[in-house]
């Protein structure tokens, strides 16, 4: 081949723009709300909507603004008559195992002030308080003992579940 014929081959690769391998991708949403995207279509009792996939280049800022105007969704195609608008459902939910009686707030405020009120797990009160001195378990309930200066100490009770248990 020759020389000038691979200068220009070499010289329209380079002018060719980065972002050739942008596709499109279908939104595909079926009657119970459940979204998928896809390239291979949407099923026939689906909502369809075409939309362009744009990925951001690492470290940049994702915000919509930011995106560029070939992002927006394309038209949209629906499947179904009027829908109706839907509830948004939570479906996890945090989980502590003493039935969450502390809020988020409730547990930070404890766990700076280094305190153990009710409703803490075991691994809390140890990532507050530490490892303690002597565990004692007695009927069912379990007791951690700190030694405190000067000879005195501090119990935390727990119940059957590793709850921190309230005073009585």
């Amino acid at each position: 081949m020759p020389f000038h014929i691979r200068q220009i081959l070499c010289s329209t690769l380079v002018c060719l723009p980065l972002s050739l391998h942008a596709t499109v991708v279908q939104r595909c949403e079926d009657s119970a709300g459940n979204i998928t995207f896809t390239s291979l279509g949407c099923p026939g009792e689906h909502d369809t909507q075409l939309r362009n996939a744009y990925n951001a280049p690492p470290g940049s800022n994702t915000h919509e603004a930011l995106l560029p105007p070939h992002a927006q969704a394309l038209p949209r195609r629906q499947a179904g008559a009027d829908r109706k608008a839907k509830e948004i459902t939570v479906v996890g939910q945090r989980d502590d195992g003493c039935g969450n009686r502390l809020s988020d707030e409730q547990r930070r405020r404890a766990i700076i002030n280094r305190q153990t009120p009710p409703g803490m797990t075991q691994r809390e009160v140890e990532s507050v308080l530490g490892r303690p001195d002597k565990v004692v378990n007695r009927n069912g309930e379990m007791r951690y003992v700190y030694n405190e200066k000067k000879g005195r100490s501090s119990q935390v009770s727990f119940d059957e579940k590793g709850c921190v248990k309230g005073k009585r």
